[in-house]
């Protein structure tokens, strides 16, 4: 019974600091509600893995997983970056803050109807976007909002784009490792509640690299598709 409610367990946490993000953003908080939005993302890295391990998934996790990343990594990270630039541009702060989750939505809507594969996902995962939008947040102090808001405009559209990224939510933990998380959980929670904005920053570098990871390689591919079309259209006309 702990066994298959564990992994409902680490997703419902997830939703909780999720929600608490909400509430510390509003309070001034950005921080510490970005903390949570990273450890969040630890979080639901570990409940897929755990319920493959233990062999307890089911139609219900998928779907509380999908319900509670829409909060967690769409409305909260939106409120962060509302609440340290956005609200002083009016409508406009408004609509661009709706616009991340509603495209968070439409992603995870995508991915629970299409059949996936192992190696990568199409559009940017909302766990990254998040994540990288929550941190960059932080640099309200350096980026002026134009910036913000258009890194902001391009995680979304990244999101329900074809862009494909590697999907490392495959990666296995061994069994024997499974209820050891919480306490590595815990320790990770205290150090980056410990030192917020050290943290988040430091966080931010990675999720960027791979919110960009993605481009680069679709650009590349799409360069030798062009190519390859051109040299077969070269050869006819010196022939």
């Amino acid at each position: 019974m702990v066994a298959k409610t564990l992994p409902n367990l680490f997703t419902v946490a997830n939703l909780f600091l999720g929600i608490i993000s909400i509430v510390l953003a509003f309070q001034e908080q950005p921080e510490h509600a970005a903390v949570l939005v990273i450890i969040g993302m630890l979080l639901d890295g570990l409940d897929g893995r755990v319920a493959r391990k233990l062999g307890v998934q089911s139609e219900f996790g998928k779907e509380l997983d999908s319900l509670s990343d829409v909060i967690s990594f769409g409305v909260a990270p939106a409120f962060i970056m509302y609440v340290v630039v956005l609200q002083d541009l009016g409508l406009y702060g408004l609509m661009v803050t709706a616009l991340f989750p509603i495209c968070g939505a439409l992603r995870l809507a995508r991915f629970n109807i299409t059949e996936g594969n192992a190696h990568y996902f199409v559009g940017l995962p909302i766990t990254a976007a998040g994540g990288v939008l929550a941190t960059f947040a932080l640099y309200h102090h350096v980026f002026s909002p134009v910036y913000l808001t258009i890194g902001m405009l391009a995680l979304s559209l990244l999101m329900i784009s074809n862009v494909k990224y590697p999907n490392f939510k495959r990666v296995g933990i061994p069994r024997a490792a499974i209820w050891v998380t919480p306490i590595l959980v815990g320790i990770v929670g205290y150090l980056a509640w410990r030192f917020p904005d050290s943290f988040s920053k430091l966080v931010f570098l990675p999720l960027v690299l791979y919110a960009l990871y993605g481009l680069k390689k679709n650009l590349d591919a799409l360069l030798r598709r062009n190519q390859a079309v051109q040299d077969p259209i070269e050869t006819d006309v010196h022939s």
